[in-house]
This record gives C-alpha cells, structure tokens and sequence, in this order.
C-alpha cells in the first residue's frame, strides 16, 4: 500500500517570531509529532509532499491577510527540523492545495492507497485541501497532534467537522513507546506473587521427573491497547533456559477478541508458576493503558497528563503512569513513573503550597523564585479566589513568565465548566496574555473530554487521574497448546498453535 504524506505550510513564515503570520510558541508542539510521523512514513516506502505558501507580492489574499510567505523570500523554506526528510516541494497560492497547483496531476500518476495530512492552519489550508482530497475519491487521514491553528477552538471545530462531514479519519502521530529496562523483583522470581496451584504443580513436575517443552499461548476476551508485555519480557529472559522461544505483539498495540498476544514454548517447569503473574501484569496494564487511550482519543490531539498516582498503591504508581503514557499521555505526574517512560515528571503546584504562603500569586512567584528553569510554570488559580481574577493577577505578577494556568475546581463549587474556561481565556486574552494556556483537571473522562470539545471550551491540556487508574483489568487467559511439539488443549479449544501473522519472535 502505498500512502502520500501532505506536509502544509510548515515554513519559517509561520514558525519563526517576527514574520507577519507567525502562529506563536505552542505551534511549535506539533513538529516533534510531525518528525515521528515522517519518519515512519519514510521508512514505509510513503512519498512526501511539502506544500508550501508562496505568494505573488500583490496576490489577492493580502486583501484579507497582511503580505506573508512571498515567492523568494525564507518565510517559503520549510523548517530546518524536518530538512532530514527529503520530499518534493509543491508551491501553492491558495488554501485549497489542489487549485492551481500540480498536486492533482502528481497524485494521479502514484494512485495512493491514502493521503496522511499534516500541518497548519487547520481550520484553513488543512480543512481545504482535505475536502478537496475527499471530492476527489482519496481516503484521508489527519494525524491531531500533527496540524495546527492559533484559535483552539477553530482547531476543534475543523476536525470536528472533517471527521463528521467528509469521512476523513483522525488518527495520531506515532508513538514512542517508552523502553525502560524492566527487572523483575526477588519476590516475583521466587514465586510469591503466584498463585499457589502453578507453585505445586512445578514443585510435582520436579519431583516426578517431567518437564515437557510446552507451547503456552495468552490471549483476551475483550479488546484494548496492549501493555505489560515489556515487564513479561524480562521475566521470561531470566527464568527460560537457552533453546525458549516468546513470540508477541509490541507494547502498545491493540489486540483483539479471542487475539493471542503471547506465545510461549520452552519447558515447562522453567515458566509455568508465572502464569498468574503473566496474565496479571498484562490485565492490569493493559487495562490502564486502554483508559488512557480512549481520553487521548476523545482529545482530538489536546495533550494529556497523567495524574492518577494518587489513587493507586504506591508500589505501582509507576507502573500505572507508565501504561497510561503507553497509551498515548504526553506525561505523567509521578517520579517512578517518569523514571520509567525517560521523561521529565509533570506537574503544577498543590493547593497546600498555596494555602501555606497565603496567596495563588505568592506562590506563583516563590515556584518560580526556587524551581529549575525547565520546571514549566503553571498555576493553581482556584484555591482563594474567582478563577478568572486570579488567573490574571498571576499573570499580571509573573511578567511574561507565566506558561500556564490550571483549573481543578471541586464538585462543591460546580467543577470546571466549558463557561469558565471561556472566561478564563477571554480574561487573560484581555489582559494581553493570550500564550498562557488553560488546563483542566478534576473528575476528567472521555465524556467529560467530548463534552468540552462538543461546547468549544478553549482547552490547552487535561489532566486525567482516577478514570485512568481506577480502569477495569482486562481479563487475559493462557493455556497449552501443544506438548512436546504435539497439538493438544483442554476441552472448548483449539489444539495446535494459532496462526498469527502479528505475533513477532522476541526471545
């Protein structure tokens, strides 16, 4: 299959400070996706096209926008980040990218199986050249993550709307799966965490003298997005013996109903008393990490944090934040669970630090005054007084410093609403601080999430705690099925190994 990758407008004239359109700071979240999205697509064979704005100095747009991007000039380079992705460059004078253009000629001549369209303004360039893509009969996919507009709410009303009215599939930029190096603890290895049948079946086997080389196969009932399988991994490297073989599906990954997700052959006696502890892990993290990626779904390419370390055992707080950044979560709020997914911990500030020092703003600047310079500064603006009043005082006194204000008003005083984050934005806006950015917390879901894109609600980010780490494990079953290179298995399953063309040999 082969896909065309559309990259819009991704020039200096619109990321670089200074030039008339320049879309600001937070435009530049996107390209980080945008380079893993490339990559990808590259190493898939896909073709590139970079579209590029490249105006006559008296083209008719300037009578609605002022002079940008003229033929010539840098504001027409593409950005230097993605110069390691050599594509064709297709100048353009309009915001439907096929008018005018030899967009459509070329696109006839490769008959792509889907068009992949990333870049900026979304609400203009990206929505027109995508409906037109539409008109045209292609399939077309728009990673969130990856197009950009300054009015976040036009953002979501454009991806809304090509989703509904033109069939166009929004999807994400690929993942980086985190790859911490997994060491199960002594008392996995020892058996503890077992369940005490596999405990004296081994110790049965042992004393009778039989250890079949057995193919042992873990699959769900449900379905969701797989994780746990890396930790499973490194159980099994310790305890298989040389000659072992693991087949799976990589973390992160969704499965199916009735899918394998693991397959296991070597003797039986070497990993037959981690069942339990191999089902478990897959169960538990799948079902975070599931959780998390539906929130991430519903968010239309909104990031989200994960904050859920609170309602969890300590011992697994990592764990969970880890699947939950598995899932799709920009981050995470607890230690463990950065060390793990190689990423800085995220976090605002309590309501404790506020309540110790007396006022939002004082606390503000006292963060500011102690914490590092790579510590983003976001506030806790509900603690003393109106939301939108205290955003604005500590905006006021933090000078320009100030990344971001967060809402996490109890259920006592209404919750965060899609109207109070209208105000909140309205308000800093007013006051000339239009780069600092909103976000909501407290009781969020993916319901929540689609109720304040469905009203519009100017959101920069959500934090999501309990709905992630409170998720329902998702039930996984592993039995035997073939003994000493012979079908075999209990009665209602299939003998024989499962064909799986998804399923890679890991060990």
């Amino acid at each position: 299959m082969l896909s065309v990758v559309l990259v819009i407008d991704l020039t200096a004239g619109f990321f670089e400070e200074g030039n008339p359109l320049y879309l600001g700071r937070s435009s530049r979240d996107i390209i980080p996706n945008v380079e893993r999205l490339l990559e990808e697509e590259q190493e898939s064979g896909s073709k590139i096209f970079y579209l590029c704005d490249q105006h006559l100095p008296d083209d008719p747009e300037f009578k609605v926008f002022p002079p940008h991007c003229i033929a010539g000039t840098r504001e027409c380079e593409v950005i230097p980040e993605l110069s390691s992705f050599p594509g064709e460059i297709i100048p353009k004078r309009h915001f439907n990218g096929f008018t005018r253009t030899s967009l459509g000629d070329k696109l006839e001549v490769l008959g792509p199986d889907k068009l992949i369209i990333c870049g900026v303004w979304t609400d203009i360039c990206v929505l027109h050249t995508a409906a037109e893509a539409r008109t045209r009969g292609y399939e077309v996919e728009i990673p969130s993550d990856c197009v950009f507009t300054p009015d976040r709410v036009a953002q979501e009303f454009a991806l809304e709307h090509m989703r509904k009215i033109w069939g166009i599939k929004l999807t994400r930029s690929p993942q980086k799966i985190p790859s911490p190096r997994f060491k199960p603890s002594p008392g996995v290895i020892s058996g503890e965490t077992t369940d005490i049948y596999f405990a004296r079946t081994v110790e049965i086997l042992n004393k009778e003298g039989v250890n079949p080389v057995a193919t042992m196969e873990v699959f769900s009932g449900g379905e969701g997005v797989l994780c746990g399988v890396s930790e499973v991994q490194a159980l099994l490297k310790e305890v298989l013996p040389p000659g072992s073989e693991v087949w799976s599906l990589r973390e992160g990954e969704r499965f199916h109903p009735q899918e394998v997700v693991l397959r296991i052959k070597g003797p039986y006696q070497s990993y037959g008393m981690y069942e339990t502890t191999i089902v478990g892990n897959l169960a538990q993290c799948s079902g975070w990490t599931t959780a998390a990626h539906e929130c991430v779904e519903e968010a239309l390419g909104i990031p989200i944090m994960s904050f859920g370390a609170r309602h969890v055992h300590p011992q697994v707080a990592g764990i969970m934040d880890y699947c939950a950044v598995v899932g799709g979560c920009v981050g995470c709020s607890s230690i463990a669970g950065a060390k793990l997914c190689d990423l800085p911990p995220m976090g605002t500030m309590p309501h404790a630090l506020i309540i110790t020092l007396g006022s939002t703003v004082e606390a503000a600047l006292t963060f500011h005054k102690h914490m590092p310079e790579e510590v983003p500064r976001i506030a806790l603006v509900d603690t003393f007084k109106d939301e939108a009043e205290e955003s604005v005082l500590v905006a006021s006194a933090m000078k320009g410093r100030l990344e971001g204000v967060r809402l996490d008003t109890p259920s006592e005083r209404g919750r965060v609403t899609p109207s109070l984050v209208k105000e909140v934005r309205r308000r800093l806006d007013l006051a000339g601080f239009g780069e600092v950015k909103v976000v909501v917390s407290g009781g969020i879901d993916p319901q929540r999430i689609a109720y304040f894109i469905q009203e519009r609600a100017p959101v920069d980010m959500f934090g999501v705690g309990s709905y992630i780490s409170d998720a329902k494990p998702i039930d996984f079953t592993a039995d035997i099925h073939e003994l000493e290179g012979k079908p075999i298995a209990k009665r209602g399953r299939i003998p024989g190994v499962t064909v799986s063309h998804r399923l890679e040999r890991v060990i």
